[in-house]
């Protein structure tokens, strides 16, 4: 299996629960894919699967889809069958640019009056120069916005974090050279949530295996519902002894937006600092609450 199977499942997931509740917060709802030539459009073909199977689409609802690559021609073919073979529903368009994401993204959702309406972006450009950190950020005029970013082995998303309230991201790794890099960006909490939950819900990919940017040790962590703490704990640690005590609430944000783990597995985590002595709280007894303060021993 491929860091491509891993990218294209998330992709999957993640828009099976992001179009449906789209389509019920706006009647216009718009999706962005970005790179879809890179490879050959079957990342692309997933995502109208996807959307065209969508109920709401015959309750009035619109949804509309914007494809841009260099090389188009196989790949409108793809989309095309795939919209035939889904019988997609009158309120589902599918519309190709031809040209350089960079160049063209912008100009396509401007055609699709994708502002202030629920609107996500899949960029995948592990396969050329990484996108302007502008093209990424006009993805945020949505409301709600979204942006899923992969980027090259080696390169950084910090760039990107600019315009996004709540910015994440994970390297997809097959040994211990660096890997590709995914980022998700969005203006919603319950978003990033479910992002996470996806992230640690794909099939255990042979040979493909996670790593948190932020942890020193560059450990590689398995894909599993129950993750290893291992870089969790050094990084809850590393915050606690540099920023002074926090409560469970702060540290479950902090391992949300600034970790790749989930806020439970924070909630998990605490639990064995607190039995092994490595970090104290106050109030001493009790249920582990959302305003219990945690200090490093």
């Amino acid at each position: 299996m491929s860091v491509a199977a891993v990218k294209r499942e998330l992709l999957v997931r993640h828009l099976e629960a992001w179009a449906p509740a789209a389509l019920h917060r706006g009647r216009r709802v718009a999706y962005a894919h970005g790179y879809a030539d890179a490879d050959g459009g079957a990342a692309a073909e997933e995502a109208v699967r996807v959307l065209a199977d969508q109920r709401d689409l015959a309750r009035g609802r619109e949804l509309s889809m914007v494809v841009i690559g260099t090389d188009l021609a196989p790949v409108e073919e793809r989309l095309k069958r795939a919209q035939q073979e889904a019988g997609a529903a009158a309120g589902f368009a599918v519309h190709t640019i031809t040209g350089r994401t960079d160049e063209r993204l912008e100009v396509g959702l401007k055609a699709l009056g994708a502002h202030r309406v629920p609107l996500l972006g899949y960029l995948d450009a592990s396969a050329s120069e990484p996108p302007a950190a502008t093209t990424v950020a006009a993805l945020a005029g949505g409301k709600p916005a979204e942006v899923l970013l992969v980027l090259p082995a080696g390169a950084s998303a910090g760039a990107y974090r600019a315009g996004w309230p709540l910015f994440t991201e994970v390297e997809m790794a097959t040994g211990e050279e660096p890997g590709q890099v995914l980022a998700f960006g969005t203006t919603s909490g319950k978003s990033l949530e479910g992002f996470k939950d996806a992230l640690w819900a794909v099939d255990e990919y042979a040979g493909v295996r996670y790593r948190d940017p932020g942890d020193p040790d560059r450990h590689l962590i398995d894909i599993s519902l129950t993750p290893h703490p291992g870089p969790l704990r050094r990084e809850v640690l590393a915050h606690l002894a540099a920023s002074g005590p926090a409560t469970v609430t702060e540290l479950k944000t902090y391992a949300l937006t600034e970790t790749i783990y989930r806020a439970a597995d924070a909630v998990r985590l605490l639990h064995t600092l607190i039995d092994s002595g490595a970090v104290t709280r106050s109030p001493e007894h009790g249920r582990l609450g959302g305003d219990v303060v945690i200090e490093a021993a």
